[in-house]
Parts: structure tokens; C-alpha cells; sequence
């Protein structure tokens, strides 16, 4: 049997001379990782030091940022519900079962989380209008069933889909890996199906799991900018988003109202974190 080697005799050092290391040690985890925390809390305190109540006031009543809001809301309400529906059995494929191209659709669902949000918006642009032949995705939509995407309503969901879609596999894969298959294994030598398996004893199993992907796939749908301002566009009372809002207002010249509407997304990430601590990793903040 191979036996520990000693530490080496530096390494022995006094109790006080220990405290004094440790408490050098810890004082530089304090100093270095916090220094991060300290700029994060410096960006939130200039925003609020900059921002006036007026602008808030005039923000909320400006019927462009109320129309923009409401689609923020209903466009990232679907497409989280979309990406979810989705990801869900693409989730527990890959946690499951090992079969041909596995590795090849893993890594395709990681693209999105690291190709630059524009590409990803002009990728789609692409897709709906490079024609092969004399056949056209656009075209086709429209002339069929008079269905219009670039630069409308379904542009935004479905480049907020596009995005956040590979989020929501991700979170949900690492749920069923946590699932123990001997539950499951059990309910297969009683007779259920596979599908009941999956209905009756794994998404049960998975409620916390579900309802992280949805809010954390939610929220990124909401702060999701590049895709929508390449695919969709950024027409006021169009296609114009709460993201899109800061970039207009910034274009604009008016910087106050882009940063209270900055402000009021921040609002938004931070109640999701806390629902996130409530309700989604394991109820606790």
C-alpha cells in the first residue's frame, strides 16, 4: 500500500503562524472576488445616481414603452413556453439514451449559448431568404398560408426561441441526470410503457426542474436583443421590445429613458432570481 508523503517541513508551521496565513488567505478571496460584487453594485448605484423620477414617470406613460412592454411579456411568455415544450423530451434524450449522433446533437444545442446573439439573429434572417432554386422560406410562408416572419411578430419569438431553447435543454438535462433510474426501471418491470414512465413518474420527479428552465429561459427571452433588432427589427409599436426600447431611446439622444428602462429589466432579472431561490433550487434563497 503507497503511504501518504509528509508535508513538506515549510508547510509546518506554528498555530499562530497557520492563523496568520489563513486569515491572509481568506482576506485576498475577500479582496479579489469581491472586487467584482464591488463593480457590479458601482454600475447599479451610477444608473440610480443618474436616472431622475421624471424619467421613470415619463417612461411609464409614454404609450411606445407601455406596447413595448406588453410584447416583451406576451412574445417571451411563448417563447419560453415553445422552448420548454422542446427542450423537455430533447432533455431527457440525451440524459436517457445513447444512440447514433448523440454527441453531434449535443454539441448543436450548445451553439446557441456561444455564437454571438447577432449572428444568430442574422443566421435566421438568412434561413427565411436564401432561396434555393425558385423556392424561398419567406415566399413560401406567405403565398401558403399567408404567414409574414422577418420583421414581425413571430420573428421576435422565434429568434427568442432560437436563443433560449438550448438554455432550457441544458437546465432540464441536468435535472433528469439527478433522477435516480432505479424509479424508473421499477415502473418498467411493472408493466408501464415508456411513455408512462416519462408522464407519471419522471416530469413529476422534474416539477422543480421545469419550472427553473421556464423562468430562467423567460428571463433571457426578455433581455434578448441582437437576434430581435437583426430578424425582427425595432419599429415602434411593431416590433419593438423593452431591449429594443433602450436602443432606440439611446438612438435617440435620450439617455435618461434608456437607462430607467434599463433599470426597469434589471427590476425584472432580479424578482427572477429571487423566484429562481424561492421556487426553483430547492426553495431556498
Amino acid at each position: 500500500m503507497s503511504r501518504l508523503a509528509p508535508p513538506p517541513p515549510s508547510a509546518l508551521l506554528p498555530r499562530r503562524g497557520r492563523g496568520l496565513r489563513d486569515a491572509c488567505f481568506v482576506v485576498t478571496l475577500f479582496v479579489v472576488g469581491g472586487s467584482y460584487v464591488l463593480l457590479l453594485a458601482a454600475l447599479l448605484g451610477a444608473d440610480l445616481r443618474y436616472v431622475a423620477p421624471d424619467d421613470f414617470h415619463r417612461i411609464v406613460q409614454q404609450p411606445e414603452t407601455q406596447a413595448a412592454a406588453r410584447l416583451t411579456f406576451l412574445t417571451s411568455t411563448v417563447a419560453a413556453v415553445i422552448a420548454v415544450w422542446v427542450a423537455t423530451p430533447l432533455a431527457y434524450l440525451l440524459s436517457r439514451f445513447r444512440f447514433p449522433g448523440r454527441v453531434l446533437v449535443d454539441l448543436l444545442v450548445d451553439i446557441p449559448l456561444v455564437l454571438p446573439p447577432l449572428v444568430m439573429g442574422l443566421s435566421l434572417l438568412i434561413l427565411f431568404h436564401v432561396r434555393i432554386g425558385e423556392w424561398q422560406l419567406e415566399a413560401w410562408l406567405q403565398q401558403t398560408f399567408g404567414w409574414r416572419v422577418t420583421y414581425e411578430v413571430p420573428a421576435i419569438i422565434l429568434a427568442q426561441f432560437t436563443v433560449i431553447c438550448g438554455l432550457a435543454v441544458r437546465t432540464l438535462r441536468t435535472t433528469f441526470d439527478m433522477l435516480p433510474v432505479r424509479t424508473e426501471q421499477v415502473a418498467r418491470t411493472l408493466g408501464c410503457s415508456r411513455y408512462q414512465v416519462f408522464r407519471y413518474v419522471v416530469l413529476p420527479q422534474a416539477g422543480r426542474g421545469l419550472f427553473t428552465a421556464f423562468v430562467v429561459a423567460w428571463a433571457r427571452a426578455v433581455g434578448e436583443f441582437g437576434p430581435i433588432l437583426v430578424f425582427a427589427s425595432a419599429t415602434r409599436f411593431r416590433t419593438e421590445v423593452l431591449s429594443t426600447s433602450v436602443f432606440l431611446e439611446l438612438n435617440h439622444g435620450d439617455l435618461g429613458a434608456a437607462v430607467a428602462t434599463s433599470l426597469f429589466l434589471l427590476a425584472v432579472a432580479l424578482l427572477t432570481l429571487v423566484a429562481l431561490r424561492l421556487f426553483g433550487l430547492g426553495g431556498r434563497v
